[in-house]
């Protein structure tokens, strides 16, 4: 399995792991060619030294994960640097195999070396399973996280 930073190449095959899932399949457009608004997205992504695109590969060189790393610089903390894991998705037949620990392993680790104080996410509620996975790898619901859609 290698970890690495994903490529505009890899931005087709990343929407169709953020679509093969329950609230993803609301959310994402599968129309070909891909919408310009991933490809942008991307860019902008890739130009940041602060957001890390990741990608799980196996051996065949397939895509069987992502996730997203974004480092936050604060004032508070010290000044410290936090750590923001978002769109951890897991291709449905690598699921249940522990690529998902592994993956926020590498994302806690990556943030280690990065010196941030603290790593951060957010699961929706309607995803209790992934809640009580984030809850066994030592994360800890200690804050009331709300949203405004805007669109």
């Amino acid at each position: 399995m290698t970890f690495r930073k994903a490529t505009r190449e890899d931005v087709p095959q990343i929407v169709l792991l953020f679509a093969d899932d329950k609230l993803g399949k609301t959310r994402e457009d599968l129309n070909t060619p891909i919408s310009k608004s991933y490809l942008e997205a991307f860019k902008i992504i890739d130009a940041d030294k602060n957001q890390e695109l990741m990608v799980v590969e196996d051996e065949t060189l397939s895509i069987i994960g992502t996730f997203q790393l974004t480092f936050i610089q604060y004032l508070n903390y010290r000044g410290g640097l936090r750590a923001q894991i978002e769109s951890v998705q897991i291709r449905k037949d690598k699921r249940g195999m522990g690529l998902g620990k592994l993956m926020l392993q590498w994302a806690i680790n990556r943030a280690k070396e990065r010196n941030a104080c603290l790593i951060q996410l957010t699961s929706d509620k309607q995803r209790p399973r992934a809640i009580h996975f984030y809850k066994n790898l030592g994360f800890v619901a200690s804050h009331e996280g709300m949203k405004l859609h805007l669109k």
